[in-house]
């Protein structure tokens, strides 16, 4: 019997849309032979079952759906979302309270993931490189003249629980300090104020395959912007060289420093690793533990040169679901 797969996509942020071309891409790929496949939104207005443009809603007490007076209920999750609530661990929560599998990282992981400052937390006794950085929160009052002179110019204003670069802004003068802090305060009440790392941007894909933690790729990101936004990410306002040039020596050390992070974390399921490479030095700068899969984002470009079907890692996925139940 075909086991009933919930590709749910959508979430609550400003990431929706990425999302949903992401789930586009994973309902494309998965085998109709083996896999009865529902396509799931969940979505500030509501969650719903979609089948032929109609919307069914989803019932939150066990997450079925009604259709002509049949309730539909799924044996698997494939999630991806991205950012809360699905990159963020309460979704994770809630499918593990409800004994339903999925894709992906535990909620533990998914949460502590989502927090930049609690990760590199965690990855600091491990010896893991990464730029220096101050953490503040909405109600704090902050000395910018001071930060300056801890951090230098320019540096880096984030949202501390956000993706896609949201709520990220370079800082090059005083000036552009206060607006900086404006705009990741609009997406969370938590901040990093982290220091400029003068190096190449390479993203890094990686999973857990055949019982072994597996870099699927290296990709370089050049962007046309002061950095990769969300302009450069996903309106072309980028050059991404997958795979990307480096010397045997420092693919080694990236790939090192990638296992390391991963199994350090405790992952599971696709993640992709940001660094800066400021001489032969990774930086790690984060983990995305739903990275974007639409067609042109990073993770399927890696999967593609490393000549390996997007579906056979799906079923892969689907099947270690099954198994951390």
């Amino acid at each position: 019997m075909k086991k009933k797969v919930a590709v749910v996509m959508g979430g609550y942020s400003g990431e929706c849309e990425v999302s949903l071309r992401s789930g586009q891409l994973i309902l494309n790929s998965l085998d109709e032979n083996k896999y009865e496949i529902y396509e799931i939104h969940i979505l500030s207005e509501g969650w719903f079952f979609i089948e032929n443009g109609k919307r069914f809603l989803i019932d939150k007490g066990d997450f079925s759906a009604q259709k002509d007076g049949n309730k539909i209920t799924f044996d698997v999750i494939v999630n991806t979302i991205h950012g809360t609530p699905g990159e963020d661990g309460q979704l994770q929560a809630y499918w593990k309270l409800l004994h339903i599998p999925y894709t992906g990282c535990d909620f533990y992981q998914s949460a502590l993931t989502f927090n930049k400052r609690d990760t590199l937390s965690v990855l600091a006794k491990f010896g893991i490189a990464k730029a220096e950085s101050i953490y503040a929160s909405k109600k704090d009052i902050l000395d910018k003249d001071e930060i300056i002179k801890k951090l230098g110019l320019p540096l880096f204003v984030k949202a501390n629980r956000s993706g896609s670069s949201l709520g990220v802004s370079k800082v090059k003068s005083t000036e552009e300090f206060s607006q900086a802090l404006k705009n990741a305060f609009e997406i969370d009440d938590e901040i990093l104020i982290e220091s400029f790392l003068d190096g190449r941007e390479i993203s890094v894909g990686v999973l857990r395959l055949n019982g072994k933690t597996t870099v699927m790729g290296h990709t370089e990101i050049i962007s046309e912007n002061d950095f990769f936004d969300y302009e450069a990410k996903y309106e072309g306002k980028s050059q991404e060289i997958t795979p990307a040039p480096l010397c045997d020596t420092l693919r080694e050390k990236i790939d090192e420093v990638t296992v390391k992070i991963y199994e350090s974390l405790n992952m599971s399921g696709f993640s992709r690793i940001d660094y800066i490479i400021v001489g032969d030095i990774p930086y790690f700068i984060e983990i995305n533990t739903n990275p974007g899969l639409s067609p042109q984002s990073i993770f399927p470009q890696q999967v593609a040169h490393k000549g390996l079907k997007f579906s056979d890692l799906l079923d892969s996925e689907i099947e270690l679901a099954f198994q951390r139940k």
